[in-house]
């Protein structure tokens, strides 16, 4: 059974930080694509980040300078660092698994994790 755990979700006050963990099990993580969405309240789901398994990067313009993704293979985890948060960071942030094999596509969601931005 293929879960995604998202953690580390709260309330910041604007220009503070964040770290996002996700723990992946029943997939063999090193194979996929990871990555983070958002959805801000009455909007719809946006990629923020993702990170191959060869650890290339791609960032939202919107977070650019702000958030890190990263990786780390031995834990079957997927991280991001989020640094001077606004406001309009406020969503619930999703984990994602994507991998692509053949004509087959495997693609996993974790149950989210909020994060609210205000002062």
């Amino acid at each position: 059974q293929v879960q995604l755990v998202e953690s580390g979700g709260g309330l910041v006050q604007p220009g503070g930080s964040l770290r996002l963990s996700c723990a992946a099990s029943g997939i063999i993580f090193s194979n996929y694509v990871m990555g983070w969405y958002r959805q801000p309240p009455g909007k719809q789901r946006e990629l923020v980040a993702h990170i191959t398994n060869g650890g290339l990067t791609n960032y939202v313009d919107s977070v650019k300078g702000r958030f890190t993704i990263s990786r780390d293979n031995a834990k079957n985890t997927v991280y991001l660092q989020m640094n001077s948060l606004k406001p309009e960071d406020t969503a619930v942030y999703y984990c994602n698994a994507d991998y692509q094999f053949g004509r087959v596509r495997y693609a996993y969601w974790g149950q989210g994790t909020q994060v609210t931005i205000s002062s």
